[in-house]
């Protein structure tokens, strides 16, 4: 059963700072005034003892909340509204992202949302063609998912023999390398270039169709084309489901079998 990390954090967070904050304002005065009635807070030679010094040991939740809450609180506010990382589960976007890449996603490019709900509170930017973007995937609403933007609102996106058409002109590609089974291509999407996978031998009507970016959506693929499910098969994604924008590599670590490696870090194109 997948977690939902968000919520948990969320819910832990408000937890612990609840109870720190219920101990600040009564509880620890409750429990001092307990100490001293129960206690004549008489010293050697009839000196009385501050209640500073009489003071009773912190019940075992209140001190695992008051060490964790700042953690907590700090951690929610740098994953929710600056950075989060994210993992490369497949392969729909080699050979820009490879699977086990370590990811990090800048979550205030596209505007600040709240934590959960997604609800966008400030407008900051809007998703650019050519963008390495995080989603949930609308069919969904849940799994995250990542691809590149290649459709912007309002455009005319077509797909046919392994060929995209923007706007009705034809997207520029260039042979880089023959890969059995792939092919290397190098795309311009006019602000952005990036490398793309192509399947040897694959029929070239897969995914083909014709779309229009309605408003307030986008339209996104794999750069591994002939091997990812994306707006060619579901549709476009809508803005309130944009988690950020992927902007580098920090480490890569295929599997709990394998050490990780550093290798590739940089930036995402």
């Amino acid at each position: 059963m997948d977690i939902d990390f968000p919520l948990v954090l969320v819910v832990l967070t408000f937890a612990t700072g609840l109870i720190w904050l219920a101990d600040k304002l009564f509880l620890r005065e409750r429990r001092l005034a307990a100490a001293r009635s129960s206690s004549p807070g008489v010293g050697q030679e009839g000196e009385s003892v501050s209640g500073d010094e009489a003071e009773p040991k912190e019940p075992y939740l209140v001190d695992l909340s008051r060490s964790f809450f700042p953690v907590l609180a700090i951690v929610l506010v740098l994953r929710s509204f600056l950075v989060e990382p994210f993992q490369i589960p497949s392969g729909s976007m080699l050979p820009t992202l490879e699977v086990g890449d370590f990811i990090l996603v800048n979550k205030y490019a596209y505007g600040l949302r709240l934590p959960v709900a997604g609800t966008k509170i400030l407008e900051v930017g809007d998703p650019e063609r050519g963008d390495v973007m995080v989603f949930r995937y609308p069919e969904d609403g849940e799994t995250n998912y990542i691809k590149r933007v290649i459709g912007l609102p309002g455009d005319r996106i077509r797909y046919q023999d392994k060929q995209l058409f923007i706007n009705g002109e034809l997207v520029d590609t260039s042979f880089v390398a023959r890969l059995p089974p792939m092919e290397l291509r190098r795309e311009d999407l006019g602000t952005v270039e990036h490398d793309i996978f192509l399947t040897l031998g694959r029929p070239g009507n897969s995914g083909e169709g014709e779309w229009v970016v309605p408003e307030g959506h986008y339209f996104v693929m794999g750069d591994n084309r002939d091997n990812s499910n994306d707006s060619r098969y579901w549709g476009t994604v809508p803005d309130e489901l944009i988690v950020g924008k992927a902007f580098a590599i920090w480490m890569h670590w295929k599997s709990i079998t394998s050490l990780p490696s550093f290798d590739r870090v940089g930036g995402i194109e």
